[in-house]
């Protein structure tokens, strides 16, 4: 059953590790991962941090898993090759953002990707409730007065929700075609090749100082190995809703990584227009799970 959690006789240290537990590491890990990486931009820029991260990420994944390509299918193949077009596009749209907006904020912004595929698919009045909720709360941050919004950093902040929405489906398949994290590591592989470009152009020579390179590697590892291989153990025993209620979190979160790291702080409208987005995802997200129950 989808929402069980307990693992098999011979799981590892991970499938051992309850569900919860696994996502809420990877949601402390992941932002303030992002709130480092933030230092490198005026070095690398956004794409070039994104490509460090990207390849530190891949050559730990590949070297604990050691993936390989004979024996697998077509469709696996397509279906990592595809989760690594999306992870390298939902990794560079993010950084593009949290360089012209505050990270609290963006991931806010983002997070309207994991509330849609809480509710996708439903046909209860309820859940149109809570997308108009978070809805208001986007509109709150759109004129909080704090930090003036940069829309083109809005409008990655919002593409990156659709690539972290479309993650978290692709992700728990990913998952269940695949042992350990092999598809994963295959698939960071991907994410590298398709930052490569904007990431050289971006960073250039650069890439290569040895502070770029120390922390690409923690960034790297803080927001790409850790997180993702947590996630993706958790959505091979809890349904994608469940999920989405632990998630919710995120952007708390990431308020707090911007506050401690950058000393990114929040007018009283942002904070209420992440707060509502918070409770819209939470009431959404246990809907769903409700629903997973029922059926």
């Amino acid at each position: 059953m989808a929402l069980a959690d307990s693992p098999a006789p011979d799981a590892g240290l991970l499938g051992r590790a309850p569900s919860p537990a696994l996502v809420l590491g990877g949601i402390a890990s992941v932002q303030f991962g992002a709130a480092l990486a933030t230092k490198l931009f005026a070095d690398v820029g956004p794409a070039g941090a994104v490509l460090l991260r990207l390849i530190a990420a891949t050559i730990v994944l590949l070297a604990i898993w050691r993936p390989r390509l004979g024996g697998r299918t077509r469709r696996e193949l397509l279906l990592a090759g595809g989760f690594g077009l999306v992870l390298g596009l939902m990794n560079l749209s993010f950084y593009a953002a949290i360089d012209r907006i505050p990270l609290g904020i963006a991931v806010t912004i983002e997070f309207i990707g994991p509330l849609v595929v809480a509710v996708i698919g439903s046909r209860r009045p309820l859940d149109l409730a809570w997308v108009a909720l978070a809805g208001a709360g986007i509109i709150a941050l759109m004129h909080g007065g704090a930090h003036g919004l940069n829309m083109l950093g809005v409008a990655f902040a919002l593409f990156a929700g659709c690539l972290w929405g479309t993650y978290i489906v692709v992700n728990a398949r990913v998952g269940r075609a695949f042992e350990g994290a092999t598809g994963l590591a295959l698939a960071m592989a991907v994410a590298c090749v398709v930052a490569l470009p904007l990431g050289l152009a971006q960073g250039g020579a650069a890439l290569l100082k040895p502070r770029s390179l120390a922390l690409g590697g923690a960034i790297g590892i803080l927001s790409s190995a850790i997180p993702y291989t947590f996630e993706m153990e958790a959505l091979r025993r809890i349904a994608t809703g469940v999920f989405g209620v632990l998630m919710s979190l995120e952007p708390g979160v990431a308020a707090l990584a911007g506050f401690v790291l950058l000393g990114q702080s929040l007018s009283g409208r942002e904070a209420v227009g992440i707060g509502l987005v918070v409770a819209a995802s939470i009431g959404a997200s246990r809907r769903a799970r409700e629903t997973a129950i029922d059926v």
